[in-house]
């Protein structure tokens, strides 16, 4: 394992200064390629300081948790870039499956001697490569948070036309040749459109924010190829099919205004988990992580304070 220290001068809004010292950047060789990824390490350490394994959303990278990671400082927080997003090499073709993430994050976690304690983070998509892993492994990890969960098929009710609108475009851009696959995939007008919609916060300093963030960080894929296939498998999954199977303490986090992992879903899905726990966030949609760190953050810490290692 390759590690180094980060030195940045200046830190992105919204985003508080002492979280660049947190920092450590790493990298390190698995089976299926290189894999970026960083460590924020505890301001202090006390009794309650935790390891938190973090697994971002489809086309995002560890960016996207930054404001979460920001508001929890006691915590050892570990964020890899998933692979064939960011800056972690993509698999073979036909890797990027749910039970071949589920891989990649047990042998992450054997690279890093993160043992049955660590507690493991999904949001959005991440939350069902979480929840399958977990599903498949019992006692690998305790206990479980869930963000933005995708808790219903993304392919049946009100929400099925545009996934299937979604499936279209990727299988397009996939197909296309290659430069104008690209610039469909990297269009800075489909991604600002994706961007308002799911933005439900009426500040605009904040707004600002979140749009630069998926300027820089939406397009950072490895290939055409890659993405398709993590497009298919976070819309051919989702949390509830494997909810009976989760025995350990589960915290669902989920946005009121959330138009892709709807509250209706949410509610349905905590009544499938054996020990699950469900907090809702007025006023914001799927970017929790964006808009509402705080009580994101304070949620994940009085859950873990009733399930301590």
């Amino acid at each position: 394992m390759e590690t180094a220290h980060t030195g940045r001068s200046s830190t992105p809004a919204f985003i508080g200064p002492d979280l660049a010292g947190r920092t450590h950047a790493s990298s390190v060789q698995l089976a299926g390629g290189r894999v970026a990824f960083w460590i924020y390490e505890p301001v202090l350490q006390t009794a309650e300081t935790r390891t938190l394994l973090v697994i971002h959303g489809f086309r995002g990278d560890h960016h996207g948790l930054l404001r979460v990671a920001d508001q929890l400082p006691e915590m050892r927080i570990i964020m890899p870039d998933l692979p064939g997003f960011g800056s972690s090499e993509a698999f073979a073709p036909g890797g990027h499956t749910v039970p071949g993430y589920g891989a990649f994050i047990t042998e992450f976690m054997a690279s890093l001697g993160l043992g049955p304690d660590t507690v493991l983070l999904g949001h959005s998509f991440g939350s069902i490569v979480a929840a399958h892993l977990v599903a498949a492994h019992p006692g690998a990890v305790n206990p479980l948070i869930l963000i933005n969960p995708i808790a219903a098929p993304a392919l049946e009710g009100p929400k099925g036309v545009m996934t299937r609108l979604a499936v279209l475009y990727y299988r397009l851009a996939a197909r296309l040749p290659r430069p104008l696959g690209l610039a469909l995939l990297r269009s800075p007008l489909i991604v600002r459109v994706m961007s308002e919609a799911m933005a439900k916060t009426r500040d605009r300093d904040l707004r600002r924010f979140i749009h630069g963030q998926h300027h820089a960080y939406f397009s950072a894929f490895a290939s055409r190829d890659s993405l398709l296939e993590s497009f298919t498998a976070s819309v051919s999954s989702h949390v509830a099919e494997v909810a009976g199977s989760l025995a350990l303490p589960v915290l669902l986090i989920a946005g009121e205004k959330d138009e892709i992992a709807t509250l209706p879903d949410q509610h349905r899905l905590v009544e499938l988990l054996p020990n699950g726990k469900l907090e809702v966030i007025a006023d914001v949609g799927h970017l929790i992580h964006y808009e509402t760190p705080e009580p994101a953050a304070r949620y994940i810490r009085s859950f873990l304070k009733d399930h301590p290692a």
